[in-house]
């Protein structure tokens, strides 16, 4: 498994039957980029944030944090 920090996230918060608030947006945005996130690749990674934040993603920017040796 591997650790990822999230930097920049843009959900797709539209849909023909919901208006998320604002409010509630930026809560999304912030815990997802306040967050160190384990994944297997980059996939699980997207499916992981998707889950959780219950939006899909348009774009993401990330980094893999170094793996520490113990």
């Amino acid at each position: 498994m591997h650790k990822y920090i999230v930097t920049h996230v843009q959900f797709d918060f539209t849909d023909d039957n919901f208006e998320c608030p604002p409010n509630i947006m930026q809560e999304i945005y912030n815990d997802t980029v306040d967050h160190i996130w384990t994944a297997e690749n980059d996939d699980d990674l997207i499916e992981e944030i998707t889950s959780t934040a219950g939006f899909c993603i348009q774009s993401i920017n990330y980094r893999q944090l170094p793996e520490v040796i113990q």
